[in-house]
């Protein structure tokens, strides 16, 4: 997904509020949960997000989104976040998250199962095995 930072996305010091760059990574995020699942989602939570580099007004942002993890009816999506140089492509970190979406029925709004993640190349199988213990970490904070 790709954005441009416009004055009304913007803090009084004239780079986009991290509420804005929080919004559209939960944007991208449902996006990627949606296509994978084929079923309306809902976020279930976020996990902490970090904020490395300020974004300008009127720079371009690049978010990234993968499907990391699928239990039986949620799934666990990274994303990570760019602001690009306009000019040479260059880009510079600003944000990473990592979000638990849930799948519903379309018509009973009850949770649906999701397709399993088959992870294929060694980035897919690392971010698999991360977002296991990842969640594994989350499940025992419920208890």
């Amino acid at each position: 997904m790709t954005e441009i930072v416009f004055p009304n996305d913007a803090n009084p010091l004239g780079n986009a509020m991290g509420g804005r760059v929080m919004h559209w990574i939960d944007i991208c995020a449902a996006v990627a949960a949606g296509r994978h699942a084929r079923t309306p989602v809902v976020t279930a939570s976020a996990d902490q997000i970090d904020f490395h580099n300020p974004v300008p007004v009127g720079a371009v942002v690049v978010l990234l989104a993968s499907v990391n993890f699928a239990g039986r009816t949620s799934m666990e999506v990274g994303v990570k976040v760019w602001m690009e140089d306009r000019q040479s492509g260059a880009r510079k970190h600003v944000a990473s998250a990592y979000l638990t979406f849930v799948s519903l029925d379309p018509t009973t709004k009850a949770p649906r199962p999701v397709p399993p993640i088959l992870p294929q190349t060694d980035d897919e199988k690392r971010r698999f095995e991360s977002a296991k213990a990842r969640r594994a970490h989350r499940l025992s904070l419920r208890r």
